[in-house]
This record gives structure tokens, C-alpha cells and sequence, in this order.
């Protein structure tokens, strides 16, 4: 074994640096006449930074002779070069590459000294007021808090990555916390995940068969599960899954992970459902909201009816209603309609051109005439202004309209604050998972009417639970499916195919009695995919269908590999964006004006939320924050808040439910064989307006059309609807 050996210098450039695991290369100047190239796992390191180094020398077969560091220390440079480096780096805000620059010259080596001691000196430069100055040292304050913990992961063999992160949860009782219980980081900090928390855990002393290790395993097992969308884990499942996870020999933990089980049951933490003979876990929360679902459904549907309207004239009505814009309600539309006045919750689902706008539409006119207060609402910003734009009344998304309130951590409207209105029209139901679906029914009176719109084929909600596809499955709500293709919809190859694709069908690329407005690029190599995308947005491929590029997506399976959305951003930026030179980079991503970027986490203080899109609107360099443009507002991000931000010119086909395009370009290959499914090729083909695109093996689609399985999720929604299924 190789013993450690030590390098001490200044960090000159960085050279690659990895989002996902923090992993950086970079060079290191350790003398006027030697760079050395360092690879470490050492994320939030930046240019300037003097380090010590602790590792050992390797040789890369095509880069030579490199430094592998083990251990990465940061600590204040001290000379004029290093200290601009290091002002200039983005670490205060409020001091970018030119004020570092001033600040060095006036002050020298005491210039960081000047910051913390004497503040209001920094007056003598020009441009620096009071509030930058104010700005500055609280900053600068902030920073020596991080520092600490810093040090104090770096102490036990942890990056500090997330260091920023940690003090502005916990405060300055980060150590303290952190110490106590290592693990709540994995369910607290976002970008932390549980093998660094244990990591932590480890490094303070925690046992590897500890019992607080075992019971963070379980918890961290059951909320793992839910990112795929299970409320409940099959115990024995569990089990495995917690001993994989601690890398711990399962026969003899068995008895940790009852103990544990127990204890968690016993504070409440936990619940135990039993069905069909077979023992279940789920997170407490979990099983509430989705009881909680069932019985407020429960109560509205036992509750009577309100408005006395004459539904036979009404009824009589819609059947001779003159035609919509050249369309007439058929009989499942006008049974739709009924439904939504006679029943306490309804169900509209179907396929795009199968009238569920229409059929929208009309009831609004029908609610107007009787006047019955209506609001209507959508999961997503775009798909409330998709709404608002087809029915010509306002629409607010769930979010609004429920008022989430920051201070309190959660939504103003509920059960004590119920919304005021007789009935709730939400579109894009599918996309709504079990805790909003709780949120939503408690804020609704006993009185109010809920209407749920939405293709029930599409991809499940991102979120946990199944909420549109269980109430459906149960039967308890008035449903109808809309299945007949009105006549303005049966030219599209995009409408046809959809429901090709929903029967199982292989997709046509061309119909003597249909419109070109889906396109089949065969192509077996990944790796040309970016050539196909330089003929569409370079070589005025889509602005022969008169598309302009800012009206289209790119749409993948998957965020990794070279047909990926991390790859295929950097090649679209370049293609669509060069003209505005990077100028805040994050995490190896360089952000530019007029990029495409879309929030990747549920922010609550900003009110933005994972899967919001929109554009770089402002760019301030010197404090490296950024301004976005979102739909109806510009929210700013600060230098430690842009990894909520990822380039949007290419998006899973995941996020993009509830959006719709005037042109998607698909790409599909065998690559993606564990995401390919009906449902997915089938979601993202309906988010074309115009023109749908679709590059790839022929293999591939096939691979999607036959694959039914994987829309399954372990929910007992349906039973609690059905059934007096209980739990323990």
C-alpha cells in the first residue's frame, strides 16, 4: 500500500467537475514552473483556493502523470494572484471578478482581514455602498460559519460539498445536529443523499449494525420506494432491500430490523397493512394522505346534493345544443356533462382529439346559465395556461389555488379554511400524486363538486401513489371514457398514432388520407443523433413546417448516456444559444442568457417547482446570480440555489407531462430498454401540437408499443375506496 503523500498549492482551473458525484479534475500551481493535474472527489472547490493535498501519484493511459487526491483541505490564500482568484470565485456575493480585482490592489494580503474585522472600509472603493458592503459581511459571516463545517466533515473523511447547503437548514446548529443524528440529512438537505449521511454517521461513531443505523436503513428504504412511485412496501421486500442498502449480511441483521420495525411502529412512524395474506409497510404519511383520500371521497359522495337544477332541460339542452366551432357533443360528452352535475365526483378521461376540451367548454356554459361558482385549476403553470387559453376563463394551478403557505409549510386552504365554491374543475388529473389529491379534497367543502380531467394512459404522476387510474379502478366515481376521434382530429398522424400506440399498434409513418405531421427518422446509431438535430434546428429542418425552434422540445427517456438529457443540452445549447457567451457556471452546467432552464425540485419559498420551465432573463457575473423567467413572474438564484437549475432545451418525457409543444422531437433507442413502455412513447407523442419527430431503431418502438408493464404501483387506494381493508 502506497503511503499518502502531501501537495500544498493553488487551484489554477478546473478542468471537468461532475454534478453527480462531485467528482473534479483540475490543476493545481504549486510553483511558477509546475501545474499539476489533481483528481479528487471535491465539489464547491473553486479557482484561487489555496489547498493542502492528501494521495497518491497515478498515470492516466491518455492524460499521464496525474495527483489522486484522498483528502482535499481548503484553506485562505495569501498571495495577490490567489486572493483575486478567490474573491472572484462567487464565494460572497457581491464580490465578482472586478470588485476582487479593486479590493486586492487597495488592500493586499489584508484583504480578507479587512472583510471580517473593518467592513466599512471597503467604502474606499469606488462603487461599493452600503448595501453591498452590508451584504458582504453577512456573507462573509455566513462563510466562516461554513467553514467550520467544512471542517468538520473534512475531518471525518467527507467533502464538504454540500456545506452551503447544511448551514442554511440547520444554521449554526449544523455540527451539533449533524452529530446527533447524521441520517436526517438524507431526508432534509436536498442533493444529500443516504450513503453520505451514513458515511457520516460512520465517521462519528455510529456502529455499522447499530440500531439507529438499522432504523434510518428502513425509513430510508420505505421513502426510496416511493420515488417510484409505491405508498407500500411487501415486508419481506423491506427487509432485503434495508440490508442491501447497509451492505450488511441479512439472516443475521433480522433480528435489528424487527426490533427496528417495532420501534417505528410503536412511535406511530410506520404502519402495517395486511392484504391477501401478504404483510405491508408504509411510512406513516404515506398511509395517511391515501386514507385520508379515501375518506373524504367517501364523505362528499355520502353527502346530498345542493343545487336543485332541471337536469331533464338541461340534459334536452346539450342534445340539440347547436355545434361548437363545427362540433357536436356526442353521447358520452353529453353523458360527461350529466355526470359532473348529478354526481359528487366525476371522472372525464380520454385520448387527444376525443372531445375532452369540448366536452369542458360546454359544461362551463351549462354552470354559467345555472350559475353555479366554479373554479378551474391544473397540477402545472403551463397546463393552468393551456386551460385559461382553450376555455377563455381564468385557471390557476393547484398550487395557487390551495395558497401554500411558506411560513406555515403548507397549504392555507384545508379543512378548516375550505375554498369557496361549489365545483372544482381540475385538468391533467393523471399528473396529480397522493399528497396533493389529500391536499386538494380536504380544502373542498362537503358541498362542492370535483371534476377530474385527464388521459388516464398516459405515464403516472411523478410524484407517489396513483391517485386518477385507483379512483377509477373503484368504481365508487361516475366515469366516462371518451373514445370516439372527432373528424377535425382523424387527419393527424399525431392523434392517430397516439391511439395506435394506446392498441398495441407500431406507428405509420405516412396515410394517403392524413396530414405529414409525424415524422419516423430511422436510425440505429445513438451517436448521429446530434447530427439529426443539427439538420432540424440548423439547417432549417423544422422551419419548413414553419416551427420555431422556441416552440419545440426535445424529449428522451433517460437523463444519462449520449442520447441523454445532461449530453444532449450541451449540444443544443451550442446549436441554439452560441451567440451568448457562458457567464455563471454551476456543477460543469454554464449557463447563458435567453437559456431554456427547468427547476428540478419543489422550491416553496421561491413557489417555483420541479418540472417548471423558462428562460435566463438577467445575469449578474460579479455575484453569480441569475434571474429566470418563468411563466407570469422572474424569480432570482442566488450562486448556491443554481443546481435547483438544469438546461431545458431537452427533457425526459417524464417531465414533460402536462406541457405541450408546437413541434417534440423523440429519440428512442434499445439503450433505454428499462424505461421503454406503451405509456411512455405514448405521453410523449401527445405532447405535439404541430409536428412529432420521432429518431430511433425501430427495435426500440417496438420494444415501447408491447410493454404494458411497469404503470403497476403498490397503492391501496382502490381497497380503501371498496373495502374496510384496515391497518395496524
Amino acid at each position: 500500500m502506497h503511503s499518502l503523500e502531501e501537495l500544498h498549492g493553488t487551484i489554477e482551473k478546473i478542468i471537468f467537475e461532475s454534478e453527480q458525484n462531485g467528482f473534479v479534475v483540475f490543476t493545481l500551481n504549486v510553483s511558477l514552473a509546475e501545474h499539476i493535474v489533481v483528481r479528487c472527489h471535491a465539489p464547491g472547490i473553486k479557482p484561487g483556493e489555496l489547498v493542502n493535498l492528501r494521495g497518491t501519484w497515478t498515470v492516466h493511459p491518455r492524460f499521464g502523470k496525474q495527483f489522486h487526491a484522498q483528502q482535499c483541505t481548503a484553506l485562505p490564500p495569501t498571495s495577490s494572484a490567489g486572493l483575486k482568484k478567490y474573491l472572484a470565485s462567487g464565494l460572497i456575493p457581491g464580490i465578482g471578478p472586478v470588485y476582487a480585482e479593486k479590493l486586492v490592489d487597495r488592500f493586499g494580503s489584508s484583504v480578507l482581514e479587512i472583510i471580517d474585522k473593518e467592513p466599512h472600509k471597503l467604502s474606499l472603493i469606488g462603487g461599493i455602498g452600503k448595501k453591498r458592503i452590508e451584504r458582504i459581511a453577512t456573507a462573509w459571516k455566513d462563510q466562516k460559519e461554513i467553514s467550520h463545517i467544512m471542517v468538520f466533515l473534512q475531518e471525518k473523511g467527507i467533502s464538504a460539498a454540500y456545506a452551503t447547503k447544511i448551514y442554511k437548514k440547520y444554521g449554526n446548529d449544523a455540527i451539533a445536529l449533524v452529530t446527533e443524528n447524521p441520517y436526517r440529512l438524507a431526508q432534509e438537505v436536498w442533493g444529500i443523499g443516504f450513503k453520505t449521511a451514513d458515511a457520516i454517521a460512520q465517521s462519528v461513531g455510529i456502529a455499522q449494525d447499530s440500531l439507529k443505523r438499522v432504523t434510518a436503513g428502513i425509513l430510508y428504504a420505505l421513502s426510496q420506494a416511493a420515488t417510484s412511485g409505491h405508498l407500500y412496501m411487501l415486508l419481506d421486500d423491506l427487509r432485503k432491500s434495508t440490508a442491501e442498502l447497509l451492505e450488511i449480511d441479512l439472516l443475521n441483521a433480522l433480528p435489528k430490523i424487527k426490533h427496528a420495525l417495532h420501534n417505528l411502529h410503536d412511535e406511530g412512524k410506520i404502519k402495517l397493512i395486511t392484504h391477501n395474506q401478504c404483510h405491508f409497510i408504509a411510512l406513516a404519511l404515506h398511509y395517511a394522505s391515501e386514507k385520508g383520500v379515501a375518506q373524504k371521497i367517501t364523505s362528499l359522495m355520502e353527502y346530498p346534493l345542493v343545487h336543485r337544477i332541471d337536469t331533464d332541460a338541461v340534459y334536452e339542452k346539450l342534445r340539440t345544443a347547436p355545434e361548437l366551432k363545427g362540433v357536436s357533443l356526442n353521447e358520452d360528452q353529453q353523458r360527461g356533462i350529466m355526470n359532473c352535475l348529478l354526481h359528487k365526483i366525476t371522472v372525464i378521461t380520454g385520448g387527444p382529439g376525443t372531445g375532452k376540451t369540448t366536452l369542458i367548454k360546454q359544461l362551463l356554459s351549462v354552470l354559467d346559465e345555472q350559475r353555479i361558482n366554479y373554479k378551474l385549476a391544473a397540477p402545472t403553470g403551463r397546463a393552468a395556461k393551456r386551460m385559461s387559453e382553450s376555455t377563455h376563463r381564468q385557471a390557476s394551478t393547484l398550487h395557487r389555488l390551495l395558497e401554500f403557505d411558506v411560513s406555515a409549510f403548507g397549504f392555507s386552504r384545508n379543512e378548516h379554511n375550505a375554498l369557496q365554491l361549489d365545483m372544482l374543475i381540475v385538468d391533467e388529473a393523471s399528473m396529480i400524486d397522493i399528497f396533493l389529491a389529500h391536499a386538494i379534497l380536504k380544502a373542498l367543502p362537503l358541498t362542492a363538486h370535483l371534476v377530474l380531467i385527464g388521459d388516464v394512459d398516459q405515464l403516472p404522476p411523478v410524484g407517489p401513489g396513483n391517485f386518477l387510474r385507483d379512483v377509477i379502478a373503484s368504481k365508487r366515481a361516475a366515469t366516462v371514457k371518451l373514445t370516439h376521434i372527432f373528424r377535425q382530429a382523424q387527419d393527424s398522424l399525431i392523434i392517430r398514432n397516439a391511439h395506435r400506440i394506446n392498441q398495441g399498434e407500431f406507428p405509420a409513418s405516412t396515410e394517403p388520407d392524413a396530414r405529414k405531421d409525424y415524422i419516423f427518422i430511422k436510425e440505429e446509431n445513438p451517436e448521429l443523433v446530434s447530427t439529426h438535430l443539427t439538420n432540424l434546428y440548423k439547417q432549417g429542418g423544422l422551419a419548413r413546417y414553419g416551427i420555431d425552434a422556441q416552440d419545440s422540445m426535445v424529449l428522451t427517456p433517460m437523463n444519462r448516456g449520449i442520447v441523454g438529457t445532461q449530453h444532449l443540452n450541451g449540444e443544443l445549447q451550442t446549436m441554439l444559444n452560441a451567440h451568448n457567451p457562458p457567464q455563471v457556471s454551476s456543477a460543469g452546467t454554464h449557463f447563458r442568457m435567453q437559456d431554456r432552464v427547468m427547476q428540478v425540485r419543489n422550491n416553496y419559498d421561491k413557489n417555483v417547482f420541479n418540472g417548471d420551465i423558462g428562460t435566463i432573463t438577467e445575469i449578474d457575473s460579479e455575484d453569480r446570480t441569475l434571474s429566470v423567467l418563468f411563466i407570469d413572474r422572474t424569480v432570482m438564484y442566488e450562486a448556491s440555489e443554481l443546481d435547483e437549475l438544469v438546461l431545458a432545451y431537452a427533457i425526459s418525457v417524464h417531465k414533460s407531462q402536462g406541457s405541450e409543444y408546437g413541434a417534440v422531437i423523440i429519440t428512442l433507442f434499445a439503450q433505454h430498454f428499462t424505461l421503454l413502455q406503451r405509456n411512455l412513447l405514448y405521453t410523449a407523442i401527445t405532447r405535439a401540437r404541430k409536428l412529432c419527430i420521432l429518431i430511433g431503431q425501430p427495435k426500440a418502438i417496438a420494444m415501447a408499443v408491447k410493454n404494458t408493464q411497469g404503470t403497476e404501483r403498490v397503492t391501496f387506494l382502490s381497497n380503501y375506496l371498496t373495502s374496510d381493508l384496515q391497518c395496524y
